[in-house]
Protein backbone atom coordinates (compact mmCIF):
# COMPACT_ATOMS: atom_id res chain seq x y z
CA UNK A 1 0.00 0.00 0.00
CA UNK A 2 0.91 3.52 -0.68
CA UNK A 3 3.01 5.05 2.05
CA UNK A 4 0.88 7.98 2.47
CA UNK A 5 -2.31 6.55 2.25
CA UNK A 6 -0.83 3.41 4.49
CA UNK A 7 0.14 5.68 7.10
CA UNK A 8 -3.80 7.20 6.92
CA UNK A 9 -4.67 4.19 7.10
CA UNK A 10 -2.98 3.73 10.37
CA UNK A 11 -4.29 6.31 11.75
CA UNK A 12 -7.84 6.16 11.42
CA UNK A 13 -7.11 2.64 12.70
CA UNK A 14 -5.30 3.36 15.86
CA UNK A 15 -8.65 6.34 16.58
CA UNK A 16 -11.72 5.99 18.91
CA UNK A 17 -14.66 5.38 15.98
CA UNK A 18 -17.33 6.88 19.01
CA UNK A 19 -15.40 10.45 18.98
CA UNK A 20 -15.05 9.86 15.40
CA UNK A 21 -19.13 9.30 14.92
CA UNK A 22 -19.64 12.47 17.55
CA UNK A 23 -17.31 14.86 14.97
CA UNK A 24 -18.75 13.61 11.70
CA UNK A 25 -22.26 13.88 13.18
CA UNK A 26 -21.31 17.81 13.62
CA UNK A 27 -19.91 18.23 9.91
CA UNK A 28 -22.64 16.53 8.54
CA UNK A 29 -24.66 18.91 10.56
CA UNK A 30 -22.87 21.89 8.78
CA UNK A 31 -23.68 20.70 5.60
CA UNK A 32 -27.59 20.28 5.95
CA UNK A 33 -27.19 23.89 7.68
CA UNK A 34 -25.70 24.84 4.14
CA UNK A 35 -28.39 23.60 2.23
CA UNK A 36 -30.85 24.84 4.23
CA UNK A 37 -29.45 28.32 4.38
CA UNK A 38 -29.78 27.77 0.61
CA UNK A 39 -33.74 26.95 0.55
CA UNK A 40 -33.98 29.52 3.27
CA UNK A 41 -32.41 32.53 2.24
CA UNK A 42 -35.28 34.82 0.55
CA UNK A 43 -37.46 33.64 3.68
CA UNK A 44 -36.57 36.23 6.65
CA UNK A 45 -38.66 33.87 9.14
CA UNK A 46 -36.69 30.49 8.21
CA UNK A 47 -33.44 32.36 8.25
CA UNK A 48 -34.17 33.35 11.81
CA UNK A 49 -34.62 29.82 12.87
CA UNK A 50 -31.73 28.78 10.47
CA UNK A 51 -29.78 31.03 12.66
CA UNK A 52 -31.42 28.87 16.06
CA UNK A 53 -30.06 25.76 14.12
CA UNK A 54 -26.70 26.88 13.96
CA UNK A 55 -26.64 26.46 17.58
CA UNK A 56 -27.04 22.65 17.31
CA UNK A 57 -23.07 21.72 16.81
CA UNK A 58 -22.49 24.04 19.78
CA UNK A 59 -24.90 21.90 21.83
CA UNK A 60 -23.70 18.75 20.67
CA UNK A 61 -20.30 19.20 21.86
CA UNK A 62 -21.26 20.58 25.04
CA UNK A 63 -23.23 17.12 25.40
CA UNK A 64 -20.14 15.74 24.29
CA UNK A 65 -18.06 17.67 26.79
CA UNK A 66 -20.40 16.78 29.88
CA UNK A 67 -19.89 13.34 28.71
CA UNK A 68 -16.14 13.19 28.36
CA UNK A 69 -15.46 16.13 30.56
CA UNK A 70 -12.25 14.50 32.37
CA UNK A 71 -9.97 14.86 28.99
CA UNK A 72 -11.73 17.59 27.19
CA UNK A 73 -8.42 19.57 26.45
CA UNK A 74 -7.87 16.79 23.87
CA UNK A 75 -11.37 17.27 22.24
CA UNK A 76 -10.22 21.37 21.55
CA UNK A 77 -9.94 20.84 17.82
CA UNK A 78 -13.78 19.11 17.50
CA UNK A 79 -14.72 21.82 19.91
CA UNK A 80 -13.24 24.49 17.81
CA UNK A 81 -15.53 23.13 14.41
CA UNK A 82 -18.85 23.86 16.45
CA UNK A 83 -17.71 27.88 16.77
CA UNK A 84 -16.72 27.94 13.35
CA UNK A 85 -20.70 27.24 12.57
CA UNK A 86 -21.69 30.74 14.90
CA UNK A 87 -19.07 32.53 11.47
CA UNK A 88 -21.90 33.38 9.64
CA UNK A 89 -24.63 33.63 11.35
CA UNK A 90 -24.44 37.77 11.08
CA UNK A 91 -23.81 36.93 7.29
CA UNK A 92 -27.21 35.09 6.88
CA UNK A 93 -29.19 37.80 4.83
CA UNK A 94 -25.77 38.93 3.24
CA UNK A 95 -25.16 36.97 -0.11
CA UNK A 96 -21.52 38.16 -0.43
CA UNK A 97 -20.73 38.18 3.30
CA UNK A 98 -22.83 34.46 3.82
CA UNK A 99 -20.46 33.46 0.81
CA UNK A 100 -16.93 34.61 2.45
CA UNK A 101 -17.99 33.38 6.10
CA UNK A 102 -19.56 30.14 4.88
CA UNK A 103 -16.47 29.25 2.67
CA UNK A 104 -13.75 30.29 5.34
CA UNK A 105 -16.04 27.45 7.90
CA UNK A 106 -16.38 25.27 5.56
CA UNK A 107 -12.31 25.14 5.18
CA UNK A 108 -11.53 25.27 8.66
CA UNK A 109 -14.50 22.82 9.46
CA UNK A 110 -13.18 20.37 6.70
CA UNK A 111 -9.43 20.41 8.01
CA UNK A 112 -10.13 20.53 11.86
CA UNK A 113 -12.52 17.50 11.34
CA UNK A 114 -9.87 15.39 8.96
CA UNK A 115 -7.41 16.27 11.40
CA UNK A 116 -9.62 15.19 14.31
CA UNK A 117 -10.44 12.03 12.96
CA UNK A 118 -7.05 11.11 11.87
CA UNK A 119 -5.43 11.94 15.00
CA UNK A 120 -8.82 11.47 17.19
CA UNK A 121 -7.68 10.23 21.13
CA UNK A 122 -8.62 7.24 21.91
CA UNK A 123 -10.13 7.75 25.16
CA UNK A 124 -12.74 6.58 27.66
CA UNK A 125 -14.27 8.24 30.00
CA UNK A 126 -15.15 5.80 33.41
CA UNK A 127 -14.55 8.54 35.93
CA UNK A 128 -18.40 7.73 37.04
CA UNK A 129 -18.28 4.19 37.51
CA UNK A 130 -17.17 3.11 41.02
CA UNK A 131 -13.75 1.16 41.30
CA UNK A 132 -14.57 -2.25 40.65
CA UNK A 133 -17.15 -1.19 37.19
CA UNK A 134 -14.23 1.17 36.34
CA UNK A 135 -11.57 -1.37 36.37
CA UNK A 136 -13.53 -4.19 34.79
CA UNK A 137 -14.68 -1.40 32.37
CA UNK A 138 -10.47 -1.14 31.91
CA UNK A 139 -10.00 -4.44 31.45
CA UNK A 140 -12.83 -5.12 28.79
CA UNK A 141 -11.36 -2.23 26.68
CA UNK A 142 -7.49 -2.80 26.32
CA UNK A 143 -8.15 -6.77 26.17
CA UNK A 144 -10.02 -4.93 22.95
CA UNK A 145 -7.62 -2.33 21.97
CA UNK A 146 -4.18 -3.10 23.65
CA UNK A 147 -2.43 -3.52 20.53
CA UNK A 148 0.64 -6.38 22.07
CA UNK A 149 -2.28 -8.49 23.68
CA UNK A 150 -1.19 -11.38 21.68
CA UNK A 151 2.98 -10.80 21.10
CA UNK A 152 2.43 -10.34 25.32
CA UNK A 153 0.54 -13.25 25.93
CA UNK A 154 -1.82 -10.87 28.11
CA UNK A 155 -4.75 -12.80 30.03
CA UNK A 156 -6.88 -10.21 31.12
CA UNK A 157 -9.42 -11.88 32.65
CA UNK A 158 -6.96 -13.90 34.53
CA UNK A 159 -4.98 -10.39 35.26
CA UNK A 160 -8.64 -8.87 36.48
CA UNK A 161 -9.54 -11.88 38.85
CA UNK A 162 -5.99 -12.12 40.06
CA UNK A 163 -6.28 -7.85 40.69
CA UNK A 164 -10.04 -6.89 41.45
CA UNK A 165 -10.09 -8.85 44.93
CA UNK A 166 -7.40 -5.59 45.79
CA UNK A 167 -9.65 -2.85 43.86
CA UNK A 168 -12.78 -4.57 46.01
CA UNK A 169 -10.55 -3.78 49.46
CA UNK A 170 -9.96 -0.29 47.92
CA UNK A 171 -13.61 0.65 47.16
CA UNK A 172 -14.58 -0.36 50.25
CA UNK A 173 -12.40 1.52 52.42
CA UNK A 174 -12.97 4.59 49.39
CA UNK A 175 -8.63 4.56 49.44
CA UNK A 176 -7.74 5.91 46.17
CA UNK A 177 -4.16 5.39 46.62
CA UNK A 178 -5.04 1.61 47.27
CA UNK A 179 -6.75 1.29 44.22
CA UNK A 180 -4.13 3.31 41.92
CA UNK A 181 -2.01 0.88 43.52
CA UNK A 182 -4.30 -1.99 42.32
CA UNK A 183 -4.35 -0.65 38.96
CA UNK A 184 -0.44 0.05 38.81
CA UNK A 185 0.18 -3.64 39.45
CA UNK A 186 -2.18 -4.97 36.81
CA UNK A 187 -0.37 -2.76 35.03
CA UNK A 188 2.62 -3.37 35.25
CA UNK A 189 1.93 -7.08 34.59
CA UNK A 190 2.42 -6.12 30.90
CA UNK A 191 5.81 -5.34 31.17
CA UNK A 192 5.40 -2.37 28.85
CA UNK A 193 7.05 0.87 28.79
CA UNK A 194 4.33 2.65 27.08
CA UNK A 195 1.48 1.42 29.61
CA UNK A 196 1.33 4.27 32.52
CA UNK A 197 -0.87 4.86 35.77
CA UNK A 198 -1.11 8.30 36.92
CA UNK A 199 -2.75 8.79 39.60
CA UNK A 200 -4.00 12.46 40.91
CA UNK A 201 -5.58 11.94 44.32
CA UNK A 202 -4.52 13.31 47.38
CA UNK A 203 -1.17 11.93 47.91
CA UNK A 204 -1.02 13.44 51.45
CA UNK A 205 -3.97 12.16 52.82
CA UNK A 206 -3.50 8.38 51.27
CA UNK A 207 0.05 6.62 51.25
CA UNK A 208 0.76 4.08 48.61
CA UNK A 209 1.88 0.94 49.54
CA UNK A 210 4.51 1.65 47.35
CA UNK A 211 5.67 4.57 48.78
CA UNK A 212 9.79 4.70 49.94
CA UNK A 213 11.71 4.67 53.24
CA UNK A 214 14.33 6.85 53.55
CA UNK A 215 17.09 4.98 55.29
CA UNK A 216 20.21 7.48 54.27
CA UNK A 217 21.56 4.88 51.11
CA UNK A 218 20.96 3.52 47.84
CA UNK A 219 21.97 0.43 46.80
CA UNK A 220 23.40 -0.32 43.16
CA UNK A 221 24.02 -4.24 41.75
CA UNK A 222 27.97 -4.50 40.10
CA UNK A 223 28.61 -6.51 36.69
CA UNK A 224 30.12 -9.25 39.60
CA UNK A 225 26.63 -9.15 41.50
CA UNK A 226 27.95 -7.44 44.19
CA UNK A 227 25.57 -5.16 45.65
CA UNK A 228 27.36 -1.84 47.32
CA UNK A 229 25.92 1.26 49.13
CA UNK A 230 25.80 4.53 47.55
CA UNK A 231 24.92 8.06 48.36
CA UNK A 232 25.41 7.76 52.14
CA UNK A 233 24.59 9.95 54.76
CA UNK A 234 26.24 10.81 57.87
CA UNK A 235 23.59 8.71 59.94
CA UNK A 236 24.25 5.52 57.92
CA UNK A 237 28.32 6.62 57.50
CA UNK A 238 28.70 7.25 61.58
CA UNK A 239 27.33 3.26 61.88
CA UNK A 240 29.77 2.01 59.82
CA UNK A 241 28.32 1.92 55.91
CA UNK A 242 30.25 4.38 53.40
CA UNK A 243 29.79 4.42 49.65
CA UNK A 244 31.41 1.17 48.26
CA UNK A 245 30.27 -0.66 51.50
CA UNK A 246 29.38 -4.16 50.38
CA UNK A 247 25.48 -4.81 51.50
CA UNK A 248 24.71 -8.56 52.24
CA UNK A 249 21.02 -8.80 53.61
CA UNK A 250 18.71 -6.85 53.82
CA UNK A 251 16.09 -7.80 57.15
CA UNK A 252 17.56 -10.89 57.14
CA UNK A 253 17.33 -11.70 53.53
CA UNK A 254 20.15 -12.28 51.45
CA UNK A 255 19.93 -8.96 49.23
CA UNK A 256 19.74 -10.41 45.62
CA UNK A 257 16.47 -12.64 46.99
CA UNK A 258 14.96 -9.59 48.86
CA UNK A 259 14.93 -7.36 45.56
CA UNK A 260 13.30 -10.22 43.78
CA UNK A 261 10.89 -11.11 46.40
CA UNK A 262 10.16 -7.72 48.23
CA UNK A 263 10.36 -4.67 45.17
CA UNK A 264 7.19 -4.40 43.41
CA UNK A 265 7.06 -5.52 40.22
CA UNK A 266 7.94 -1.93 38.20
CA UNK A 267 6.73 -3.28 34.77
CA UNK A 268 10.18 -2.94 32.88
CA UNK A 269 9.98 -4.82 29.55
CA UNK A 270 13.49 -5.90 29.34
CA UNK A 271 14.57 -8.00 32.59
CA UNK A 272 18.12 -7.49 32.71
CA UNK A 273 17.35 -3.82 33.10
CA UNK A 274 14.75 -4.68 35.98
CA UNK A 275 16.47 -6.57 37.85
CA UNK A 276 19.79 -3.37 38.09
CA UNK A 277 16.54 -1.17 39.11
CA UNK A 278 15.18 -3.39 41.68
CA UNK A 279 18.26 -3.23 43.92
CA UNK A 280 18.10 0.68 43.55
CA UNK A 281 14.24 -0.05 44.85
CA UNK A 282 15.27 -2.25 47.65
CA UNK A 283 16.66 0.75 49.35
CA UNK A 284 13.76 2.50 50.46
CA UNK A 285 11.85 -0.99 51.01
CA UNK A 286 11.09 -1.58 54.78
CA UNK A 287 8.97 -0.55 57.67
CA UNK A 288 10.21 2.01 60.29
CA UNK A 289 13.39 0.44 61.06
CA UNK A 290 15.64 -1.97 58.67
CA UNK A 291 18.29 -4.24 59.46
CA UNK A 292 21.12 -4.14 57.62
CA UNK A 293 23.92 -6.49 57.17
CA UNK A 294 27.17 -5.29 55.20
CA UNK A 295 31.20 -6.34 55.09
CA UNK A 296 32.71 -4.13 57.59
CA UNK A 297 36.90 -2.90 56.68
CA UNK A 298 37.56 -6.57 58.33
CA UNK A 299 35.81 -8.61 55.52
CA UNK A 300 33.15 -9.70 58.44
CA UNK A 301 29.36 -9.28 58.58
CA UNK A 302 27.82 -6.60 61.06
CA UNK A 303 24.15 -6.39 61.32
CA UNK A 304 22.98 -2.53 61.86
CA UNK A 305 19.27 -0.89 62.37
CA UNK A 306 18.86 1.69 60.04
CA UNK A 307 15.65 3.82 61.01
CA UNK A 308 13.86 5.68 58.68
CA UNK A 309 14.73 9.18 58.25
CA UNK A 310 11.65 11.21 56.70
CA UNK A 311 11.39 12.34 53.05
CA UNK A 312 12.92 10.23 50.67
CA UNK A 313 15.87 11.64 48.42
CA UNK A 314 19.42 8.74 48.16
CA UNK A 315 16.77 6.78 45.95
CA UNK A 316 16.26 9.94 43.78
CA UNK A 317 20.28 10.93 43.80
CA UNK A 318 21.36 7.60 42.97
CA UNK A 319 19.03 7.44 39.95
CA UNK A 320 19.50 10.47 38.76
CA UNK A 321 22.91 10.49 38.95
CA UNK A 322 22.81 6.75 37.17
CA UNK A 323 20.81 7.41 34.51
CA UNK A 324 22.27 10.95 34.08
CA UNK A 325 19.53 13.28 34.08
CA UNK A 326 17.60 15.49 36.68
CA UNK A 327 14.46 14.66 38.54
CA UNK A 328 11.75 14.33 35.97
CA UNK A 329 8.62 14.38 38.11
CA UNK A 330 5.84 17.09 36.08
CA UNK A 331 5.70 18.47 32.97
CA UNK A 332 7.77 21.38 34.10
CA UNK A 333 10.55 19.46 34.77
CA UNK A 334 10.20 17.61 31.15
CA UNK A 335 9.90 21.15 29.61
CA UNK A 336 13.24 22.26 31.18
CA UNK A 337 15.49 18.97 30.21
CA UNK A 338 13.77 18.89 26.72
CA UNK A 339 15.46 22.44 25.27
CA UNK A 340 18.73 20.66 25.13
CA UNK A 341 17.45 18.32 22.51
CA UNK A 342 19.27 18.53 19.32
CA UNK A 343 22.28 20.08 20.78
CA UNK A 344 25.63 19.87 19.05
CA UNK A 345 28.79 20.53 20.51
CA UNK A 346 32.75 19.32 20.38
CA UNK A 347 34.05 17.65 23.70
CA UNK A 348 37.56 18.01 22.94
CA UNK A 349 39.92 18.72 19.74
CA UNK A 350 38.60 15.57 18.40
CA UNK A 351 35.13 14.28 19.58
CA UNK A 352 32.09 15.66 18.80
CA UNK A 353 28.76 15.07 20.35
CA UNK A 354 25.08 15.39 19.62
CA UNK A 355 22.08 14.85 21.55
CA UNK A 356 18.99 13.28 20.91
CA UNK A 357 16.78 13.29 23.34
CA UNK A 358 13.43 13.28 21.40
CA UNK A 359 12.57 12.91 17.72
CA UNK A 360 11.07 16.28 17.90
CA UNK A 361 12.35 19.12 15.91
CA UNK A 362 11.24 22.88 16.15
CA UNK A 363 9.78 22.37 12.65
CA UNK A 364 6.13 20.81 14.06
CA UNK A 365 4.60 20.57 10.28
CA UNK A 366 7.39 18.68 8.72
CA UNK A 367 7.26 16.92 11.95
CA UNK A 368 3.56 15.87 11.05
CA UNK A 369 4.14 15.29 7.16
CA UNK A 370 7.05 13.35 7.63
CA UNK A 371 5.13 10.65 9.44
CA UNK A 372 2.37 10.38 6.20
CA UNK A 373 5.47 10.71 4.17
CA UNK A 374 7.69 8.05 5.75
CA UNK A 375 10.98 10.48 5.56
CA UNK A 376 11.99 13.34 7.26
CA UNK A 377 13.99 15.78 4.47
CA UNK A 378 14.34 18.46 6.93
CA UNK A 379 15.50 16.74 9.55
CA UNK A 380 17.65 15.36 7.80
CA UNK A 381 19.55 18.56 6.36
CA UNK A 382 19.90 19.97 9.81
CA UNK A 383 21.39 17.14 11.13
CA UNK A 384 23.89 17.28 7.89
CA UNK A 385 24.52 20.78 9.26
CA UNK A 386 25.32 20.19 12.67
CA UNK A 387 27.50 17.61 11.94
CA UNK A 388 29.40 20.05 9.23
CA UNK A 389 29.76 22.19 11.27
CA UNK A 390 31.19 19.95 13.97
CA UNK A 391 33.41 18.67 11.29
CA UNK A 392 34.65 22.08 10.70
CA UNK A 393 35.56 22.38 14.11
CA UNK A 394 37.87 19.50 13.48
CA UNK A 395 35.84 16.56 14.69
CA UNK A 396 37.02 12.99 13.82
CA UNK A 397 34.40 10.90 15.56
CA UNK A 398 31.28 11.65 17.13
CA UNK A 399 28.99 10.75 20.19
CA UNK A 400 25.17 10.72 19.85
CA UNK A 401 23.61 10.66 23.41
CA UNK A 402 19.89 8.77 23.42
CA UNK A 403 20.39 8.47 27.11
CA UNK A 404 16.65 9.28 28.60
CA UNK A 405 15.04 9.39 24.31
CA UNK A 406 11.52 10.19 25.27
CA UNK A 407 10.90 9.19 21.87
CA UNK A 408 8.60 11.18 19.19
CA UNK A 409 8.64 10.55 15.98
CA UNK A 410 10.83 8.40 14.50
CA UNK A 411 11.20 9.91 10.54
CA UNK A 412 13.57 12.26 13.21
CA UNK A 413 16.14 10.03 14.29
CA UNK A 414 16.19 7.83 10.67
CA UNK A 415 16.96 10.85 8.94
CA UNK A 416 19.99 11.12 11.09
CA UNK A 417 20.66 7.37 10.37
CA UNK A 418 20.46 8.21 6.49
CA UNK A 419 23.27 10.46 7.05
CA UNK A 420 25.44 7.76 8.50
CA UNK A 421 25.30 5.18 5.59
CA UNK A 422 25.86 4.31 2.24
CA UNK A 423 23.00 1.26 2.20
CA UNK A 424 18.96 1.36 2.39
CA UNK A 425 17.88 0.07 5.66
CA UNK A 426 13.82 -1.55 6.82
CA UNK A 427 13.33 1.67 8.81
CA UNK A 428 9.59 0.65 10.38
CA UNK A 429 6.14 -0.69 9.50
CA UNK A 430 2.71 0.86 10.31
CA UNK A 431 0.12 -1.87 11.45
CA UNK A 432 -3.48 -3.07 11.71
CA UNK A 433 -4.17 -5.76 14.57
CA UNK A 434 -6.97 -7.78 12.82
CA UNK A 435 -8.59 -10.65 14.85
CA UNK A 436 -5.09 -11.00 17.00
CA UNK A 437 -3.24 -10.72 13.54
CA UNK A 438 -0.89 -8.24 12.61
CA UNK A 439 -1.00 -6.21 9.38
CA UNK A 440 1.44 -3.78 7.61
CA UNK A 441 0.05 -1.29 5.67
CA UNK A 442 2.66 0.68 4.70
CA UNK A 443 6.67 0.61 5.27
CA UNK A 444 9.13 3.63 6.41
CA UNK A 445 12.58 2.92 4.28
CA UNK A 446 15.41 4.50 5.42
CA UNK A 447 17.53 5.81 2.28
CA UNK A 448 21.05 6.17 3.06
CA UNK A 449 22.94 9.44 2.13
CA UNK A 450 26.17 8.42 2.85
CA UNK A 451 27.70 11.66 3.32
CA UNK A 452 29.34 10.65 6.55
CA UNK A 453 29.46 7.14 6.57
CA UNK A 454 32.76 6.99 7.71
CA UNK A 455 32.54 8.84 10.66
CA UNK A 456 32.85 6.74 14.10
CA UNK A 457 30.10 6.71 16.43
CA UNK A 458 28.98 5.46 19.40
CA UNK A 459 25.54 5.65 20.27
CA UNK A 460 24.79 6.12 24.16
CA UNK A 461 21.50 4.48 25.46
CA UNK A 462 19.97 3.24 28.65
CA UNK A 463 17.14 1.85 29.95
CA UNK A 464 14.69 5.24 29.74
CA UNK A 465 15.73 5.34 25.87
CA UNK A 466 11.79 4.55 24.77
CA UNK A 467 10.05 4.68 21.82
CA UNK A 468 11.01 6.49 18.73
CA UNK A 469 14.46 6.49 20.73
CA UNK A 470 14.41 2.96 21.13
CA UNK A 471 13.82 2.63 17.20
CA UNK A 472 16.46 4.95 16.41
CA UNK A 473 18.69 2.78 18.86
CA UNK A 474 18.74 -0.32 16.56
CA UNK A 475 18.66 1.17 13.02
CA UNK A 476 22.24 2.53 14.08
CA UNK A 477 23.36 -0.64 16.04
CA UNK A 478 22.93 -2.16 12.43
CA UNK A 479 25.49 0.23 10.80
CA UNK A 480 29.29 -0.76 10.76
CA UNK A 481 30.53 2.89 12.00
CA UNK A 482 28.20 2.94 14.87
CA UNK A 483 28.43 0.99 18.53
CA UNK A 484 25.45 1.02 20.17
CA UNK A 485 26.74 1.28 24.36
CA UNK A 486 25.59 1.90 27.69
CA UNK A 487 25.53 -0.05 31.11
CA UNK A 488 21.74 -0.63 30.48
CA UNK A 489 19.84 -1.93 27.30
CA UNK A 490 17.41 0.23 25.91
CA UNK A 491 13.93 0.27 27.22
CA UNK A 492 12.09 -2.51 24.81
CA UNK A 493 9.31 -0.29 23.78
CA UNK A 494 8.76 0.76 20.15
CA UNK A 495 4.45 1.36 19.67
CA UNK A 496 2.55 4.44 19.26
CA UNK A 497 0.55 5.46 22.30
CA UNK A 498 -3.06 6.59 22.51
CA UNK A 499 -5.10 4.52 24.40
CA UNK A 500 -6.58 6.32 27.39
CA UNK A 501 -8.97 5.77 30.29
CA UNK A 502 -9.84 7.71 33.24
CA UNK A 503 -11.01 5.54 36.23
CA UNK A 504 -13.78 6.07 38.83
CA UNK A 505 -13.80 9.71 40.37
CA UNK A 506 -11.10 11.22 37.55
CA UNK A 507 -8.64 10.25 39.72
CA UNK A 508 -6.56 7.90 37.53
CA UNK A 509 -5.46 7.90 34.39
CA UNK A 510 -3.82 4.48 32.53
CA UNK A 511 -2.53 5.05 29.08
CA UNK A 512 -1.48 2.15 26.92
CA UNK A 513 -0.21 1.69 23.19
CA UNK A 514 -3.08 1.25 20.54
CA UNK A 515 -0.82 1.75 17.22
CA UNK A 516 1.06 -1.40 15.83
CA UNK A 517 5.02 -0.54 14.72
CA UNK A 518 6.42 -3.66 12.85
CA UNK A 519 10.06 -4.62 11.71
CA UNK A 520 10.63 -6.16 8.55
CA UNK A 521 9.76 -9.39 9.54
CA UNK A 522 6.18 -8.38 10.43
CA UNK A 523 6.08 -8.87 14.11
CA UNK A 524 6.11 -6.05 16.38
CA UNK A 525 9.18 -3.43 16.32
CA UNK A 526 11.83 -3.38 19.07
CA UNK A 527 8.65 -4.57 22.20
CA UNK A 528 9.42 -7.15 23.79
CA UNK A 529 8.00 -10.44 24.24
CA UNK A 530 6.48 -12.06 27.09
CA UNK A 531 10.02 -13.98 27.63
CA UNK A 532 11.27 -9.88 28.63
CA UNK A 533 14.31 -10.70 26.50
CA UNK A 534 15.99 -7.45 24.98
CA UNK A 535 14.93 -7.70 21.18
CA UNK A 536 17.51 -4.23 21.18
CA UNK A 537 20.41 -5.55 23.21
CA UNK A 538 23.56 -3.14 23.02
CA UNK A 539 26.61 -3.77 21.42
CA UNK A 540 28.81 -3.12 23.98
CA UNK A 541 27.94 -2.87 27.73
CA UNK A 542 29.87 -0.89 29.15
CA UNK A 543 31.97 -2.10 32.65
CA UNK A 544 29.99 -1.36 35.71
CA UNK A 545 32.57 -1.99 39.02
CA UNK A 546 33.34 -0.62 41.90
CA UNK A 547 35.20 1.95 40.07
CA UNK A 548 32.49 2.90 37.64
CA UNK A 549 30.23 3.18 40.54
CA UNK A 550 32.92 5.68 42.83
CA UNK A 551 32.79 7.56 39.61
CA UNK A 552 28.67 8.23 39.11
CA UNK A 553 27.78 8.18 42.50
CA UNK A 554 30.78 9.67 44.62
CA UNK A 555 32.54 11.65 42.11
CA UNK A 556 29.10 12.75 39.95
CA UNK A 557 31.23 12.16 36.91
CA UNK A 558 29.24 11.31 33.29
CA UNK A 559 31.12 7.76 33.27
CA UNK A 560 29.45 6.33 30.38
CA UNK A 561 30.50 9.93 28.22
CA UNK A 562 34.10 9.60 29.52
CA UNK A 563 33.89 5.68 28.74
CA UNK A 564 32.41 6.98 24.96
CA UNK A 565 35.68 9.33 24.16
CA UNK A 566 37.95 6.69 25.06
CA UNK A 567 36.19 3.96 22.83
CA UNK A 568 36.40 6.03 20.29
CA UNK A 569 40.13 7.74 20.17
CA UNK A 570 40.86 4.01 21.04
CA UNK A 571 38.58 3.02 17.60
CA UNK A 572 40.32 5.08 15.37
CA UNK A 573 43.90 4.60 16.33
Amino acid sequence: MNTFFGSLYHLFDMANPTHIIWCVGILITLLILAILHHRWRDNAKKIKLWRLLCLIPLITVIIHFMIYTAMYPHFAVMYAIAFFALIPIPFAKRRTGYRVAASITGILSVLCGFCFCAFSPNYNNFSRMSYTDSFHALVQEMDRTYILKEWKEADFASLEEKYMPLVESAEQEQDPAKFCDAVTMFCNELHDGHVFVMGQYDKEAYASSSEQHEYGLAMVMLDNHDVIAVCTTDEVQALGIKDGTVITRWNGKPVLQAAAEDVMDQGSPVKSNEDRIAVMNLSGVGGSTIDVTFLDATGKEKTVTLSDLGEMHTFREAVTAFAQVPPIETQKDIDTFLPENLASKMLNEKCGYLVLNREKTDNGFQDALSYLKGEHTWAREMFREKIRNLKAQGMEYLIIDLRNNFGGRAEVGSALVSLLTEDDLYGQGFGVRKNGAYLCVADQKIHGDGEFADLKVVALTNYNCVSAGDGVALALSKLPNVTLAGITDPNGSHQETGGMCVLSGGKILVGYPVGLILDENGEPCVDTAHDRISRNPLEVRIPFDYDAAMKIFCEKEDYELAWAMEYLEEWVE
